[in-house]
């Protein structure tokens, strides 16, 4: 199995979730592959945020800073 870096983050929308990974990993986009694990479930009466969205963004092989 491969050695992948990844982090798993959460926001109100898919845009905010990867740009609090991306932060997180001090990376820009085009050095990421994203997938959304999750999307936002409305609460009660339609009301936002009851279930956050949530996206897994892998470092893409070689292009990580930090590997060498």
């Amino acid at each position: 199995m491969k050695n992948e870096r990844y982090i798993e983050a959460e926001g109100k929308t898919v845009e905010e979730a990867i740009k609090n990974a991306l932060q997180i990993l001090k990376l820009p986009r085009k050095c990421v592959k994203i997938k959304t694990l999750s999307e936002e479930k409305k609460g009660l009466f339609g009301m936002p945020g009851a279930k956050p969205v949530k996206v897994r963004v892998t470092v893409i092989p070689g292009k990580d800073p930090a590997s060498g």
